[in-house]
C-alpha cells in the first residue's frame, strides 16, 4: 500500500466517523440535549409563584415543574421568567416565554389571541380585608368603597360590573402594592382568588392584619397559557392529567397552602383538562 493510499483511507475514516458522532448526537429527546424552557410565573405569589433569591415556590412553580419534565426539560433547564398580569398575552405574543403557569384564568377574550392547556386549577375570586373590618362580608358592600386589584387583572371590574357599580376601582402592579394600599387605608379591600388572597394573608409579615371573607362568587379556572397554534397543548393536558391521577397534584396543593387556612372547593377540583385545545 502506498503512502498516499494510506492516507486517503484515513482521512475517509475520520470523515465517516464525524458524520457518525453528528448522527448520535442529533438523537436526543427535547429538553435533554441542553435546550431550555421559559416559563412565566409570578413573583410576588406566595403560595403559588414566589421568588426568594434563586429559588422558585409555589403550586403554579410545582405544576409547572411537572408539566416540564413530562415534556422532556430537567428543571436545570427551566428558565423563570416574570409575568405579571398585564404582560402575559404580549409575552406569549412575542416570543418572550414559551409558556405560563400565572395564576392565568382561562376566559373567551383571552382566547382570541392565546391557547390554554388544563385548567390544572379551579379558584374563586374572594376579597382580603383589614383584620377588624366588618362592614365588608361580599361583593355587594362595595358601593362607594375603593378597591385594588393588580393592572392586567379581570377581577375588579368583574365585582364593578355585576356587582357594585359604585365601586371605586384602584389598580397596582402588583398584589404587594394593594396590600400596603389596604394597610395605609387607602383602600377598602383586595380582590383577587382567593387561594392568591389566603396566601398573601399568610406570610409572616401579613399574619393578624388581615382576612379574607370566604364568600367566593365566580370560577377561575387556570389554565396554561400558549401562544396561538402551539403544538404543545396537549402533551401538556396528558402531562396535567398524569399529575392528578398519581397524586402529586394534591400533595404539592396541600404542601405549597399549608398554614394558609385554605380549603379548595373539591367538586370542582381536581379539574379534567379540556378536551379541545384552542
Amino acid at each position: 500500500m502506498t503512502r498516499r493510499t494510506l492516507l486517503r483511507r484515513l482521512s475517509t475514516a475520520a470523515a465517516l466517523g464525524a458524520v457518525a458522532t453528528l448522527a448520535l448526537t442529533g438523537c436526543g429527546d427535547s429538553g435533554s440535549d441542553g435546550d431550555t424552557v421559559r416559563i412565566g410565573i409570578k413573583f410576588d405569589q406566595p403560595g403559588l409563584g414566589y421568588q426568594d433569591g434563586d429559588t422558585y415556590t409555589g403550586f403554579d412553580v410545582d405544576v409547572a415543574k411537572y408539566v416540564a419534565k413530562e415534556l422532556g426539560y430537567d428543571e436545570d433547564q427551566i428558565e423563570w421568567v416574570e409575568a405579571p398580569s398585564a404582560n402575559r398575552e404580549n409575552m406569549l405574543a412575542n416570543d418572550q416565554v414559551d409558556m405560563i403557569f400565572a395564576t392565568y384564568s382561562i376566559t373567551d377574550t383571552r382566547k382570541k389571541t392565546v391557547d390554554f392547556a388544563g385548567p390544572y386549577f379551579v379558584a374563586g375570586q374572594d376579597l382580603l380585608v383589614k383584620a377588624d373590618n366588618t362592614s365588608i362580608t361580599g361583593p355587594d358592600d362595595l358601593n362607594g368603597k375603593n378597591l385594588c386589584s393588580v393592572k392586567g387583572s379581570t377581577s375588579a371590574q368583574k365585582i364593578k360590573d355585576s356587582y357594585a357599580q359604585g365601586t371605586n376601582l384602584v389598580e397596582q402592579s402588583g398584589y404587594a402594592d394593594c396590600l400596603g394600599a389596604l394597610e395605609a387605608g387607602t383602600v377598602d379591600a383586595v380582590t383577587t382568588d382567593d387561594i392568591i388572597l389566603a396566601g398573601l394573608a399568610s406570610t409572616d409579615a401579613n399574619k393578624g392584619k388581615f382576612k379574607v371573607v370566604g364568600n367566593t362568587f365566580t370560577e377561575e379556572k387556570y389554565g396554561v397559557g400558549l401562544p396561538k397554534g402551539s403544538d404543545k397543548c396537549q402533551k401538556i393536558n396528558e402531562a396535567i392529567t398524569k399529575m392528578e391521577d398519581d397524586g402529586t397534584w394534591k400533595k404539592d396543593l396541600d404542601e405549597a397552602t399549608k398554614g394558609a387556612n385554605f380549603h379548595y372547593n373539591e367538586k370542582l377540583n381536581p379539574p379534567k383538562p379540556d378536551s379541545s385545545c384552542a
